[in-house]
């Protein structure tokens, strides 16, 4: 009997070790439990997607701390059905005025003060709120303030990051206090309280984002940084502001792909699917489609490196990349017999994927999170948000209980490389998160039928892409597209692969030359990701990654 890949009827879902979640009314889906609860409970009262947003971004605060919180940086889309829309909301922040190449080593650009950007993850929620939420703030914060106060149990994904890292939170005495837990026995179950969190929580409640950028919070936090030595000012802080941007859009098998423009990495998920429509990948699981998918997603992977950065200092060239005639040269450039090989590494981004020398060991890799809700009116908002890596720079000023980001490290330092994506003052980094929404434009106009994303560095890139093709191309249900098989690969030139591909399959990959390590056969180096697909017959399905705790819930 042939093997085949992520075989259909081998469960009682069909293909995927859970179902999908199932609504009629409001979906959320998330990377904890407690946090799509939250936005659950805002649905369920009266609230908008909007709301939903607030409440499980700023419960994911608390009980994913390492992933993301006010101190982050992030990207949403944002489908208004009433404006038959989407807009992108773009808080990912940027560097310090006072950020040179001169200043940055490999250590200090990850760890350490130096190393975050101005934040820009409460502005977006707040931003979005002001303009479309229903609920009251207060109402929306409910959940993520009492978890902060009175603490929460620890998943094993949660032991097993606040065990790796607590040594490096530890050495700066500000942040081991913004983390209550018994440090003797870090294990599932063990509670985690973080009170000063909880305040920080309260105060934003009520007084919103002016509290952060100019209150008193944004006070401590600016004094607490610079007390360490951190460069960003008051004034920056205080002057910080998300912005609108529009959609950029391509069509993949007659369907329509929003992502995030730059400095958003969206493009080259754009980029790759272009590529792929080139070819019949209808034959889910051959050595065929899985050889065109890794070989789309490398070429399309190594324009991002060479050109991605600030748009406002970079020339992106978008209208070449994404036309036509581009995807066309590329696809007859593709080898069926042959790979042409993981693209060569650019300006040293492989240090952002690997541990330091002596300074991250054991390695948790950058750590992000998604996730997508959905209401009864048709919105959708589609968010991946991060701290760039587990607890960010581990920096948590005084009394804050807020871990500012290490995005930073996601620049280039080396001022003789020639990157687009070179560290200067006030510039916005190259930002691999790109959540993704999907139309069907055959109606009058256009419907939304999938919201999906995931975390994972550079490789969001590479398993967004393959989520779609699990979705469109092979007819998995949203819960299917995201459980299925996956790889990606690392710049240092590693392709990695769980190990659910057939034998057989791994035979003709090597054949064709392809070189690859594998993977246990779930695991989060492919990313985490959660989505909501909408049905024809009017209802939703929620998908979330068991690779992490995602859950999803409808109502």
């Amino acid at each position: 009997m042939t093997e085949s890949l992520f075989p259909d009827g081998a469960t009682t879902h069909g293909r995927s070790a859970r179902a999908p979640a199932v609504g009629a009314r409001g979906m959320v889906a998330s990377a904890h439990p407690f946090a799509t609860r939250a936005g659950l409970e805002a649905l369920q009262d009266g609230g908008n997607a909007i709301d939903a947003a607030v409440a499980v971004a700023s419960t994911l605060n608390v009980v994913e701390p390492y992933m993301s919180g006010m101190a982050g940086i992030g990207v949403a889309l944002i489908y208004i059905a009433s404006e038959n829309r989407t807009r992108v909301l773009n808080f990912s922040g940027n560097a310090p005025q006072a950020a040179t190449p001169d200043i940055y080593d490999d250590v200090n650009v990850e760890l350490g003060p130096l190393a975050p950007l101005v934040p820009g993850n409460i502005g977006g929620w707040m931003t979005m709120h002001s303009e479309y939420g229903k609920l009251d703030r207060k109402q929306l914060f409910r959940r993520a303030i009492e978890y902060a106060a009175e603490g929460v149990p620890l998943t094993p994904f949660n032991a097993r990051t606040l065990s790796t890292l607590i040594e490096q939170i530890d050495q700066f005495p500000s942040s081991a206090a913004a983390l209550e837990l018994d440090r003797s026995n870090i294990s599932t179950g063990a509670v985690l309280r973080q009170p000063f969190l909880a305040e920080s929580l309260a105060a934003v409640a009520e007084g919103g984002m002016k509290e952060f950028y100019e209150g008193k919070l944004g006070d401590r936090l600016n004094e607490g940084h610079r007390a360490v030595g951190g460069i960003m000012t008051r004034e920056e802080l205080a002057e910080y502001r998300p912005y609108w941007q529009e959609p950029l859009s391509t069509s993949y098998r007659g369907l329509e792909v929003r992502v995030p423009p730059p400095n958003s990495s969206g493009f080259q998920i754009a980029e790759t699917l272009n590529i792929l429509d080139q070819f019949d990948l209808e034959d889910y699981g051959s050595v065929a489609t899985i050889h065109t998918l890794m070989e789309a997603v490398f070429r399309a992977a190594d324009d991002r490196a060479k050109y991605a950065g600030d748009p406002s200092m970079t020339d992106v060239p978008l209208d070449r990349l994404l036309s036509p005639e581009y995807a066309q040269e590329v696809a007859r450039s593709i080898d069926s017999s042959r790979t042409s090989g993981v693209p060569a590494e650019r300006w040293r981004r492989s240090r952002i994927d690997h541990p330091l020398v002596d300074v991250t060991k054991p390695y948790v890799s950058g750590l992000t999170t998604h996730f997508a809700t959905a209401d009864s009116e048709g919105n959708v908002v589609t968010i991946t948000q991060t701290l760039g890596e587990a607890f960010g720079s581990k920096i948590a000023p005084e009394g804050t209980g807020l871990f500012l980001n290490n995005m930073c490290k996601w620049f280039d330092i080396d001022a003789g490389s020639g990157s687009p994506n070179l560290i200067s003052g006030g510039r916005e980094v190259d930002f691999c998160v790109s959540p993704v929404q999907l139309f069907d434009t055959s109606g009058p106009q256009p419907s939304i039928r999938m919201s999906i994303g995931t975390p994972g560095s550079y490789g969001i890139l590479h398993t967004s892409a393959q989520m779609i093709h699990h979705a469109v191309d092979a007819g998995m249900n949203v819960q299917e597209a995201i459980e299925a098989p996956r790889f990606r690969f690392y710049d240092n030139g590693g392709l990695v692969l769980e190990d659910r591909f057939p034998k057989s399959l791994l035979a003709d990959l090597a054949s064709r030359g392809h070189k690859f390590e594998m993977l246990p056969p779930f695991h989060n180096a492919v990313g985490g990701g959660q989505g909501i697909q909408f049905t024809k017959h009017g209802t939703m399905l929620g998908g979330a990654d068991p690779r992490r705790d995602g859950v999803a819930l409808g109502y």
